[in-house]
């Protein structure tokens, strides 16, 4: 079974970024290879609204048997609202909760971002899957890409 790996703005970015397109390249490429399937959110395509057209771009050359497409909902706003009543992070961030709730309102097998702040971050990821665990939501597992992918037969 492919792992369904929700992905975030910071993602795409990474790969025309210097500093993480190392891990973020490979990455795509399983997509690409087929083994793996990405969850892009309308919240990802409206973050990317401003982006460079090469940025946006990128996640038309997937595979459509490769990416999953996922809609905000009235529970992943409220899920999203929780995060910030539980002080996992404040208000500004509330998109960044809003990614968290539907990665784990989709039920993802794991949600892999760059934003060391405010999403992968043990503190943050502890916050936001002991509300999950309160509310009675899978827990979820943020990672990197890096270590997402299989070193072993590279």
């Amino acid at each position: 079974m492919k792992q369904r790996i929700y992905i975030d703005t910071s993602v795409v970015g990474g790969y025309f970024d210097k500093e993480f397109a190392r891990d973020t390249v490979p990455f795509f490429e399983s997509v690409m290879n087929g083994e793996r399937i990405i969850l892009i959110s309308d919240l990802l395509n409206k973050e990317l609204t401003d982006a460079p057209a090469f940025v946006r771009d990128l996640l038309a050359t997937m595979p459509s048997d490769c990416v999953e497409y996922i809609s905000s909902t009235t529970e992943s706003d409220l899920l999203a609202d929780k995060y910030i009543e539980a002080k996992v992070v404040g208000k500004t961030s509330r998109d960044d909760c809003h990614h968290i709730a539907l990665a784990t309102l989709c039920r993802a097998d794991v949600l892999v971002s760059w934003n060391f702040k405010h999403i992968v971050n043990l503190t943050r990821i502890n916050g936001y899957n002991g509300v999950n665990t309160l509310l009675g939501h899978k827990w979820i597992e943020i990672r990197t890409p890096k270590e997402v992918m299989n070193y072993e037969n590279k």
